[in-house]
């Protein structure tokens, strides 16, 4: 049976479940990375006009096909960083006048892979005009190699992230990868950002700067590419999986109330 073939943990796949009004979760089969299966999950948004704007395109069957096009046209496909691109020429294929949006990294990293994709837009740092008002989003800097768009739907809530908080369920899976994982500290019992990819963060206040605007924007939950994703709470999970990093931070602001306290008293 192959990587693709196994059960995730998350199926139904490949098919459109209802998050919230206007929001979709498509849990995919595993993709291979760095020699491990991963599960796949895409989200589908459709826009006040009736465009649906997928993040992080997952496998496309006829029967996913069908399906989205009876919730509107596919017209905006997502590629967040450098390794979530695997499916956007297929989705490209299916439907020709969707525009695709890539972080930074994409398309030079597809290309070192021997695939030449084409994108008609970069992702910026501010909400693109087909969706501003409606999602908002940041490209998380500080690292050269991982630069991912993250995205706050607002209508339902929802902060879309894609690799910063990896977040594995044991339960769902193959027992040799379960002690990699937890080696590596993104098991479900406290998911957070992969080791290789803290790391590679070498201007820590940059990605601070990210994980303060993603918690200043009070997200209900919070939707991860890999493992379990968050239905509620999601400033609570932020503030767990990267206590380290803004710990600094979270003490000075104490400090500081306290101080402005002690001025006025």
């Amino acid at each position: 049976m192959t990587a693709a073939a196994r059960p995730t943990g998350y199926e139904p796949l490949n098919t459109a479940k209802p998050v919230a009004p206007s929001i979709w979760l498509i849990d995919g089969p595993h993709i291979r990375f760095m020699g491990l299966p991963f599960s796949t999950r895409a989200t589908v948004l459709r826009l006040e006009n009736g465009d649906l704007w997928v993040h992080s395109p997952t496998h496309l069957t006829d029967s996913l096909r069908a399906e989205l096009d009876a919730i509107g046209p596919v017209r905006h496909l997502i590629a967040p960083n450098w390794i979530h691109y695997a499916h956007i020429a297929d989705w490209q294929a299916a439907w020709p006048d969707a525009h695709a949006w890539a972080a930074p990294g994409v398309a030079q990293r597809a290309a070192k892979k021997g695939l030449t994709l084409h994108f008609d837009h970069d992702l910026g740092p501010v909400a693109e005009a087909p969706w501003a008002g409606q999602i908002d989003q940041i490209i998380v800097e500080g690292s050269k190699i991982h630069r991912e768009a993250v995205f706050f739907h607002r209508l339902s809530e929802t902060l879309i992230i894609t690799d910063l908080i990896e977040n594995f369920e044991t339960a769902k899976l193959p027992f040799w990868m379960r002690p990699l994982i937890w080696l590596a500290g993104i098991d479900d019992s406290d998911g957070k950002m992969p080791p290789d990819m803290k790391f590679s963060f070498r201007d820590k206040e940059k990605l601070a700067d990210a994980v303060d605007q993603m918690v200043a924007w009070r997200p209900r939950r919070m939707i991860l590419a890999h493992g379990r994703w968050y239905e509620n709470n999601a400033v609570d999970e932020l503030e767990r999986a990267f206590r380290k990093l803004m710990r600094h931070r979270r003490w000075g602001a104490v400090m500081e109330k306290y101080e402005q306290q002690n001025e006025q008293d």
